[in-house]
């Protein structure tokens, strides 16, 4: 027999061929099934890993929004690793940053049972949740907004906290507003860029730019709602031990904030404080004045000395403020 006219069956254990001469078969290797007609073959985990990196990357972008269109709910836009507001390459421009965020910063009108109060508020969702200070709607029997656009809003009052200064205030009839970013002051950083946006005086839409100061500064304001602005749309308000824009009465609250020397005036109190990528990290609050510079709307002005509610504290009040609190 020749080795073309051999025929080896496929044995589980090898013996030795008759013919010494004949050379010894082929290693036994274990057929390879073919796959059956119709089926595919199982991804390898490399596969599997490319395949499912594909479909995160192309749906990543929009998951937030089909979440909340599905849902019917609005939610915080919150800053995270992939939000961007302003492209990298315009990090820190002014106007890039002003462009961005302006649209989410709003003009508040509260009518009180003393007189009035103007100040701003910043979008914080597209149905017209807004934040703002305690102390420009506190006491207020009516509230309208106007945004950038020149829009003009009707507004309650959902929840105060006297105690951080803060307010939520609610747009009726409002949608497909412009919600800000909400960043994270807790990396914020002293020397670090910053942009304020209000409308101080009524003026709409005032951007002013600067640096952040100083961190942690103990600022102590009225609880007391009667207590109000004076004449001059100040906010009386303590540092240091010292009384400045008035006097703050015997109800009060300290709580720590952002200081920053980007020009804050009358009006500015519940705007935006943003950093160098457009995330919103302080709700303006209190700026100094002297007691020379108050005693004339003509001459009081911002000299440097401004101070922001960080927004850690806002994010951490919100849900309390949904509620409906009123303290």
């Amino acid at each position: 027999m020749t080795e073309s006219q051999g025929t080896y069956e496929q044995p589980h254990s090898y013996s030795s061929p008759v013919n010494p001469e004949w050379p010894p078969p082929p290693p036994y290797q274990p057929a390879v099934a073919a796959p059956e007609p119709g089926k595919k073959r199982a991804r390898g985990p490399m596969g599997l890993l490319a395949a499912v990196a594909i479909v995160a990357a192309a749906v990543g972008g929009g998951t937030a929004y089909a979440f909340q269109e599905l849902t019917g709910k609005d939610t915080v836009a919150t800053a995270g690793s992939t939000t961007t507001v302003v492209p990298s390459s315009k990090k820190g421009d002014v106007a890039a940053i002003a462009a961005a965020v302006s649209p989410s910063v709003v003009e508040i009108n509260a009518t009180l049972q003393n007189g009035s109060s103007t100040g701003s508020g910043v979008i914080i969702t597209s149905n017209g949740e807004i934040v703002t200070n305690n102390h420009v709607v506190s006491g207020a029997t009516s509230v309208k907004v106007r945004t950038s656009d020149g829009r003009s809003y009707t507004a309650e009052v959902v929840g105060t906290d006297s105690s951080k200064d803060l307010a939520l205030i609610k747009l009726k009839g409002a949608s497909g507003l412009k919600a800000a970013a909400l960043g994270d002051s807790g990396g914020v950083q002293v020397g670090d860029t910053v942009v304020a946006i209000g409308s101080p005086e009524g003026l709409t839409g005032t951007v002013t730019s600067g640096i952040v100061s100083a961190l942690n500064r103990d600022v102590t304001v009225s609880t007391d709602e009667n207590q109000g602005q004076d004449g001059e749309g100040q906010w009386p308000f303590q540092f240091g031990g010292r009384e400045f824009n008035g006097d703050t009465g015997s109800s009060t609250t300290t709580y720590k904030a952002i200081q920053t020397d980007a020009s804050l005036n009358p009006g500015n109190s519940g705007g935006a404080l943003i950093d160098a990528s457009g995330h919103v990290i302080g709700i303006n609050s209190a700026m100094y004045s002297s007691a020379s510079q108050a005693s004339s709307s003509s001459d009081a002005g911002s000299i440097g000395l401004g101070f922001a509610i960080p927004i850690d504290t806002v994010k951490s009040d919100l849900a309390k403020l949904r509620a409906g609190s009123d303290s």
